[in-house]
């Protein structure tokens, strides 16, 4: 049928998504696609409110919209169909839709639509959902009908001549108000009168229908109950509960049809009433309109005289409603200043909760940077450790030590002692405590190792094919029946004391996280109780003060509730005595307590005393809540807070009174861990850690363990289902405290008082105040709690339910709903399970009875106390036939230990005694290993030292470098003539052959003495003493063996011979000791020593030599130095093997005792037996003797067939008599066999432990000695190539000294030979080496006719004399330059090029150099003939200044030379300087950085001391440009401090730049630089001229920086001849005041430089001015050159006719 509907779904309806069979019920479990089914047919409207989710909201409201269209098709669809198709249950979604199927089939043949459809549906149906509305029509029409009539009244009223007035109208509109409003109040008391009375009816009715469905539902599930539980008794139930359901449903439906008729009853009467009252009103008679009429008269004349009483009651009215308005708008003022200082509260405890998150996180990150600082120091300590035992141990470290660290590092304990503890006091130190720790972890480490034959004590390879002995079962039975009897159990109260509810569980969260809201959401849709602690405390207190008393009726219930409270007040004295901290009263609101103590200090007078209270009889008979609410009463009232244990006691007894088929849930309790771990031991009496401190004791290492006692104990079960925490951010709790605190000021109702009013303000803000105080410290307090009790309800068993409480209130409920519901099907699935697991268990308990019997086991299981006697017959049946199984084994899983009862006394002393057994071997073993564990450490650390020590002593100083250096200098002594001789080089060759000797003679020495320190270490005792005490650890092991086997021995006789009934025998005989070795030789009495020693053996060098010359024939070389330790060694091995041998026979001797002892006891009691029993006992003892008792295997066999003893009796006994006796035989028969097994089973496993202990031993000691003599043969080893490597470094220093000699060469460096290292120490030289040659300094030398620095200097001085201000005449100048030329004056100042110019040549040089067409600046001039150099950029230039700026720090424009040359100039020296490799030779001359010093004795002021230098004058200089514009922008750029845009339009007026650049041919590396340097200026100018930013040229300029610019700051020697210059200066000044004043700058101050260069004297003047172009002298130094080469030289007599 699933596969059609698919096909009809996929293929004809075409739904949204495919439908498979297998997935059919899951495709329409969200009712989506029944709605697209519906909507395809036009049948469902809302088809686009259905949403496609699963969420069960999504699926609920799809549902709700089906169910109308699917009633309407007459498809059956009700709640239990829609819970079906929801949890997706088999078969539920195919049998609906096969149903609608059919339906939308019938439909599409009929093809009607739906409102057809509803039209065609029986008219019962329409009727009943037409009533309602039918009744609200003809209420509507009834109110017609009445304003009609009202109207008409109106109407006829005013048709009666009155007079016209306003006023009157309105007060008689206002009456008919007021009347109307009575009569509406009248009528909606009587209709809600009506609906009381009916609902009484219908609770009535429906409390009796309630009745008798549980009544018949209870006698149903009574009857049921008596039947099994299968499937069909299950179907009746659900099938009779869906029809009480569904006549539940038929009763609703009924009632709210005659609801419907009632109403629309009473709707008709109302028509009728109203009907008749208009019909009455329209008979009045023309007399009462008379009537009427007068009265109206009369009325107008009481209007009139009332006119003035209105108008003034109006005034009065304005009046108050104006000052109701001010009042208002005073409300409204401080409501908004409410406001905001409520937002302003909000925003500080914001603050105060993020500084208190701020100070958490800042404590969690300490305590977790604590805990990786621990484990980083651990670490490290673990790596510095290894890094130690890595030199200790030549990096193998062993794997003992190797796991002992990690185990320490694992479990947090420190590496390094921390403390000894070898002489402890009284009160140990912490350290101390921690080493005890430490010591006590590895020794239950090493004692698991052992007792579990697993890492070092693994079994050998010899020992594998052997299995270890497992656990003897025998005696562990027998332990643990003595433990049984000696301290019998405690028997647990059948009655649990909590009994099984419905549903249990608390709902968790922090403050106005929504608790309370979701538990009352719970409670409207779930019959369960909800209890809050707040409100329980206070109904408690509220019991103790209306004196609650116990009623008869209910003693037996307040028994338990008592027994409750008195276990709850006994834990509370231990849990106070312990934590005081924890008594804090912890309920979700602590603003309820404020009015607690408030009535407590109110009704102190009335309450009685609390010590009254106790003294009087009335006390007692006080229920139990009353009890427990006077003891918080009275820690209330003493201002201390309720503990824990009564809140909790207080609770326990709320839910005891509960019913049991109804579930409970706690609002926000349990909030510590405290009281979770109370309220868990009062509602299920387990206590989890006496559960886990018994589990632990469980887990303690035992010697015997009893397998069939090993059964796990279930987990105590959890005194909550469920535990719900609404998880919540912390601001999201303040936003809803400020939120609720918000509603609270909005909805506060306005007060006539204002007395009160501020008193209830007060009041809300003392609260509110107290609230806000107090949510910070329940959030804290949360978060410091819930960690732990998370742990706790997530370990055993996760019933934590995490539940996001971050949305609406809706969502909320919802989710908690959900989770609810899911926990109680939970819960029933756990209890159907439960009850099936039950009965299986019986099942498996009545098979396993039944098993036992037919079994036919004597005594009883473990733990039992079944009697052994048994009937004949059963005593015939179990006897063993030759035909059926072997008899089992003692100790096996089948055998059936021997129980008898055993007086009270022998438990009383076995039980200690076993404690002392199992203490003292456990104490004796570990010692023994801690021993070992320590010897180990101290063995690697001596022979570290031994190694180390004998390294140190081979590297002792042997003084041979006194004659190596005694040699050295007495060869190079000799004389320089005697070199070659060959008589003194035989000399020399003899003294190197003595110094030769006389060093291996020193090596020889120390090699015999490292040999004799050799043999003494190896002599010394220390490896004798390590081995006799490490074979006495081992022999102490073996002791303590023994000692566990006698002990265990004894304990086994004495209980098995308690159990037949016997007296313990006194064994007089000492317990064996196993002889340890003797160290020192002092004789020691034999009466002062309990422990046997046994001698040590030393064998001696001249006993080994003699005992091993067989040995040494058969090896090519042997160590004669170690043979001694292998022969010391074969002596322990052969005292250790002897040792065992001697332990292992006295075990097997005290079995063999043990066994002849019973076989004696056995043949006494037979030879006092009667003669009846002899036929059975000569038959047993036949067999007896088939088999030679001769081994311990055949004491085995025999042991099983012994004959059972019997009682002499002299007397005839009776059948009874003679079965009692022999099943008395067979139980000793059976005593003895498992007494015998356990014996021969400890005596395996004690040989096994034994023989385990001397191949350790063996190991051990071989392991030692292999140590030992591994650093032996070490030394050896380092002795020998020590003195190689010293005989080959005197070789050595033989060749070098024999070379030396044969080429006659000294030997300057030191030879260095210090032990067995030779090597030429170049750093010493013995004679120092002859002084290097004095490099000349460097010389400039003249090319290309550039002056040199010299020549510039001479300049200098000779222009600084005539004219020390810079400025001279032209004539002048061209003067000295002709005299220079003609008179020779120049030949040290000028290049030889320089002479050949002629005086026109010179003239038009100084033309060159003219400034204001007059004189000539000599410095420029100097600055000019000094290149090459490096002409700077504007923006080097600018850089260069800043620096100046940045030197002077005193900001007066000058600096010292220090300064100068600290800040430099945009070029440096030449550091690519080529140093020549002949030392004679001059170092090149670096004549940039001359050039740099030169520059500041050119433009220094040295009339100041010391000189200073004007660095913007200078750079003023340096501005010079082959362009004058451009020089003159440089210079304002310079003057400014920042870059000076060049406008556009500005014309380059010298063309003459491009020349002087590409002819300067005298210097052939000047031109290309300066071209390239101008060609980028020039870019770098265009560029900007192209791209000017809009804010350019904003910086602004002083008149005084200007005349600076365009006159150069210098004065004219004489005033009298440089007159003309004064005057120019003036006409500047002049000019430079009318251009300021132009520019608005009437004060002369500062403009910008953007307007003075728009001003067009400022343009003529930059287009004109040519002080700041380079002019190009380098052209006329070519051109004189050239006419030289063409006319020859000139004579000097022609350079002075010319000059004449």
């Amino acid at each position: 049928m699933s596969e059609i509907l698919c096909q009809w779904l996929n293929q004809e309806v075409k739904v949204s998504q495919t439908v498979s069979p297998k997935s059919f019920a899951k495709a329409f479990s969200s009712g989506y696609l029944i709605g697209e089914v519906l909507h395809k047919f036009e049948l469902q409207d809302d088809f686009s409110k259905f949403t496609e989710s699963r969420v069960s909201s999504s699926k609920l409201n799809n549902f709700s919209r089906l169910e109308p269209t699917l009633h309407l098709l007459g498809v059956q669809f009700d709640q239990n169909v829609a819970h079906n198709i929801i949890t997706e249950k088999p078969g539920a979604a195919t049998k609906l839709l096969y149903q609608l199927y059919t339906v939308l089939q019938k439909k599409r043949k009929s093809r009607l639509t739906g409102l057809e459809m509803q039209t065609m549906q029986p008219l019962t149906n329409i009727r009943l959902q037409n009533m309602k509305s039918e009744a609200f029509r003809d209420q509507r029409l009834s109110r017609r009908r009445q304003n009609e009539i009202m109207a008409k009244i109106q109407a006829a009223i005013i048709q009666i001549p009155k007079p016209a007035s306003n006023r009157t109208l309105k007060a008689l509109e206002a009456q008919k108000m007021m009347k109307k409003k009575k009569e509406a109040e009248d009528v909606a008391n009587e209709i809600k009168k009506f609906e009381a009375l009916i609902k009484k009816d219908l609770q009535a009715k429906e409390s009796a229908s309630k009745t008798s469905l549980d009544t018949a539902g209870q006698t149903t599930a009574d009857l049921l109950n008596t039947y099994s539980d299968d499937d069909y008794i299950k179907k009746i139930q659900k099938r009779l509960e869906e029809d009480a359901f569904a006549r539940e449903q038929r009763e609703k439906r009924r009632r709210r049809l005659l609801m419907d008729q009632l109403i629309a009853h009473e709707a008709q009467e109302e028509a009728y009433r109203e009907e008749q009252l208009i019909n009455r009103l329209m008979r009045q008679s023309q007399q009462e309109r008379r009537i009427a009429v007068q009265l109206m008269h009369v009325r107008h004349e009481k209007e009139v005289l009332w006119q003035n009483r209105i108008f003034r009651e109006k005034q009065y009215e304005e009046r108050r409603l104006k000052d109701f308005q001010d009042a208002l708008d005073r409300e409204a003022a401080l409501a908004k200043l409410a406001k905001i200082d409520f937002e302003e509260q909000a925003l500080r405890e914001k603050e105060v909760h993020e500084q208190i998150a701020v100070e958490r996180a800042q404590a969690r990150y300490q305590k977790h940077y604590s805990m990786c600082a621990e484990i980083l120091d651990q670490i490290l300590d673990l790596s510095t450790k290894v890094a130690d035992y890595r030199m200790l141990t030549n990096n193998l470290i062993p794997h003992k030590l190797m796991h002992d660290w990690k185990e320490l590092f694992f479990n947090g304990k420190p590496i390094y002692d921390q403390a000894s503890i070898k002489h402890l006091s009284a009160k140990p130190s912490v350290e101390q405590l921690i080493e005890l720790e430490k010591r006590d972890f590895l020794d239950s480490n090493d004692y698991d190792d052992y007792k579990n034959m697993v890492g070092e004590w693994a079994l050998p390879e010899e020992m594998v094919d052997s299995l270890p002995p497992s656990n003897n079962c025998i005696l562990g039975h027998v332990i643990r029946r003595l433990v049984e009897k000696s301290l019998p159990p405690q028997v647990e109260s059948a009655e649990p004391e909590l009994p099984s509810f419905a549903i249990k569980g608390c709902l968790l969260g922090k403050t106005f996280s929504g608790k309370t809201t979701a538990v009352k959401f719970l409670q409207k849709d779930f019959p369960i109780q909800i209890l809050s602690i707040d409100t329980l405390v206070q109904e408690a207190i509220q019991a103790f003060h209306d004196n609650e008393k116990i009623t008869e009726a209910l003693p037996i219930q307040n028994e338990p509730e008592e027994k409750a409270s008195l276990v709850l007040q006994e834990k509370a004295k231990e849990s106070q005595a312990s934590s005081n901290t924890n008594m804090v009263v912890r309920c979700k609101h602590w603003s309820l307590f404020l009015p607690l103590f408030l009535l407590l200090g109110a009704e102190t007078n009335k309450t009685p005393k609390s010590e009254e209270v106790k003294s009087s009889d009335s006390f007692s008979e006080l229920t139990v809540r009353a009890q427990l609410g006077a003891k918080s009463e009275q820690l209330l009232k003493k201002g201390k807070s309720i503990s824990d244990m009564l809140l909790v006691s207080i609770m326990v007894n709320a839910i005891n009174q509960i019913p049991l088929d109804q579930g409970w849930v706690l609002d926000g309790f349990p909030m510590t861990l405290n009281q979770a771990k109370l309220l868990e031991e009062a509602l299920t009496g387990y206590d989890r850690n006496l559960i886990e401190l018994e589990e632990k004791k469980k887990q303690i290492s035992t010697l015997a363990v009893d397998p069939t006692a090993s059964k796990e104990v279930p987990p105590p079960p959890s005194a909550f289902d469920f535990v719900m925490l609404l998880d919540i951010s912390d601001n999201s709790s303040l936003d809803r405290m400020n939120d609720i605190m918000a509603e609270a000021l909005s909805s506060e109702t306005p007060r006539e008082d204002i007395n009160q009013r501020v008193a209830a303000k007060n009041q809300d803000m003392d609260e509110d105040q107290n609230l806000r105080d107090q949510i910070h410290h329940r959030i804290v307090g949360f978060l410091d709690n819930w960690p732990l009790l998370e742990q706790w309800y997530t370990e055993p068993e996760n019933i934590l339910i995490k539940i996001n409480a971050e949305v609406d209130k809706e969502s909320l409920c919802q989710k908690v709903k959900e989770m609810f519901m899911t926990e109680i099907m939970k819960k029933e699935n756990k209890e159907s399970l439960h009850g099936k697991q039950e009965s299986s268990q019986e099942g498996k308990g009545k098979k396993g009875e039944a098993s036992l019997k037919r079994k036919g086991s004597k005594g009883k299981s473990a733990g039992g106390k079944v009697p052994v006697k048994k009937s004949p017959a059963e005593s015939t049946n179990t006897s063993p036939t030759p035909v059926g199984p072997p008899p089992p084994k003692p100790g096996s899983e089948e055998w059936v230990y021997v129980d008898e009862p055993i007086a009270e006394e022998i438990p009383s002393f076995l039980v200690p005694y076993w404690e002392l057994i199992e203490s003292s071997y456990i104490d004796s073993i570990k010692k023994v290993l801690r021993h070992l564990r320590e010897d180990r450490h101290t063995v690697l650390a001596y022979l570290y030292d031994i190694r180390t020590g004998f390294q140190q002593f081979l590297r002792r100083p042997d003084h041979k470098q006194n004659f190596v250096s005694q040699w050295q200098t007495d060869f190079n002594s000799l004389p320089d003539d005697l070199w070659d001789d060959e008589e003194t080089k035989a000399e020399l060759h003899q003294r190197l052959n003595d110094l030769r000797d006389r060093l291996w003679d020193i090596c020889d020495a120390q090699k015999e003495e490292a040999e004799q320190e050799r043999l003494d270490i190896i002599n010394e005792s220390w490896l004798q003493d390590s081995m006799g005490i490490t074979m006495n650890h081992f022999f102490s092991m073996m002791q303590a063996e023994l000692n566990r086997f006698q002990d265990t021995k004894r304990l086994l006789q004495d209980y098995y011979r308690g159990m037949e009934c016997k007296i313990p025998t006194d064994d007089n005989k000492k317990f064996t000791r196993v002889p340890l070795v003797q160290l020192c030789t002092k004789d020691v009495l034999e009466c002062q020593l309990r422990i046997p020693l046994v001698p040590r053996i030393s064998i001696s060098l001249d006993l080994a030599m003699s005992k091993s010359k067989s040995r040494a024939l058969l090896k090519d070389k042997i160590d004669y130095t170690l043979e001694n330790v292998e022969l010391n060694f074969e002596a322990d091995e052969k005292l250790v093997i002897d040792t065992w041998q001697q332990a292992s026979s006295v075990i097997s001797h005290m079995v063999t005792a043990e066994i002849h002892q019973r076989l004696m006891e056995e043949e006494k009691e037979n030879q006092s037996a009667d003669a009846k029993d002899k036929s059975p006992q000569m038959s047993a003892n036949k067999k007896v003797k088939n088999e030679p008792p001769k081994k311990k295997k055949e004491d085995k066999k025999a042991k099983g067939k012994s004959p059972p003893t019997a009682e002499a009796s002299p007397v005839i006994l009776t059948v009874e008599e003679m079965a009692e006796m022999e099943k008395r035989n067979k139980l000793r028969l059976k005593i003895k066999e498992e007494h015998l097994a356990a014996l021969q089973f400890e005596e395996i496993a004690t040989q096994f432990r034994l023989e385990l202990i001397k191949t350790k031993a063996l190991a051990f000691l071989e392991e030692l000695v292999l140590k030992a003599v591994d650093v032996y043969k070490l030394m050896e080893k380092w002795l020998g190539e020590r003195y190689l490597k010293e005989m080959a470094s005197v070789e050595k220093l033989t060749e070098v000294a024999r070379y030396h000699i044969e080429t006659s060469t000294k030997i300057q460096n030191e030879l260095y030979l210090n032990q067995e290292d030779f090597f030429i120490n170049g750093d010493v030289k013995v004679f120092p080496d002859p002084p290097p040659p004095i490099r000349p300094p460097p010389v400039e030398k003249e090319e290309n006719g550039t002056l040199t620095i010299e020549q510039l200097d001479n300049l200098r001085e000779q222009f600084l004399e005539i004219a020390p201000k810079g400025i001279i005449g032209n004539k002048a100048f061209a003067d000295i330059l002709l005299d220079l030329v003609t008179l020779n004056l120049g030949t040290n100042n000028i290049p030889s090029s320089w002479m050949h110019l002629t005086q026109a040549e010179l003239q038009e040089l100084t033309s060159l150099l003219v400034v204001n067409s007059e004189f000539v600046d000599w410095r420029k001039f100097l600055l000019v003939t000094s290149l090459p150099w490096p002409i700077p950029l504007e923006e080097e230039l600018l850089k260069t200044l800043q620096r100046f700026k940045a030197v002077d720090d005193e900001q007066l424009g000058t600096v010292t030379f220090k300064q100068y040359m600290q800040a430099g100039l945009w070029f440096k020296g030449d550091e690519d300087v080529k140093i020549p490799e002949n030392p004679l030779e001059p170092l090149p001359f670096n004549r940039q950085e001359h050039l740099i010093e030169f520059f500041f004795r050119l433009f220094a002021d040295y009339e100041k001391n010391p000189p200073q230098l004007d660095y913007t004058q200078m750079l003023l200089y340096f501005a010079c440009h082959p362009d004058a514009v451009e020089g003159v922008y440089r210079a304002l750029s310079v003057a400014i401090g920042t870059h000076v845009f060049q406008p556009i339009e500005t014309p380059n007026l010298i063309t003459e730049k491009t020349s002087f650049l590409t002819d300067m041919s005298p210097i052939a590396e000047s031109p290309e630089p300066e071209e390239n340097v101008i060609s980028e200026e020039r870019e770098v100018r265009e560029e900007k001229g192209e791209e000017i930013p809009e804010n350019a040229n904003t910086e602004k300029i002083s008149m005084e920086t200007l005349l600076r610019v365009f006159q150069g700051g210098n004065d004219a020697q004489d005033p009298n001849r440089f007159s003309s210059q004064l005057k120019m200066e003036n006409i500047y000044a002049e000019n430079f005041i009318k251009v300021f004043q132009d520019l608005d700058a009437k004060n002369l101050e500062a403009i910008e430089v953007a307007v003075l260069l728009k001003h067009p004297f400022i343009q003529d003047l930059i287009s004109s001015y040519s002080d700041y172009r380079i002019p190009d002298i380098k052209m006329i130094l070519q051109r004189s050159e050239h006419v030289q080469g063409s006319d020859g030289e000139r004579s000097p007599s022609r350079l002075t006719e010319e000059k004449k």
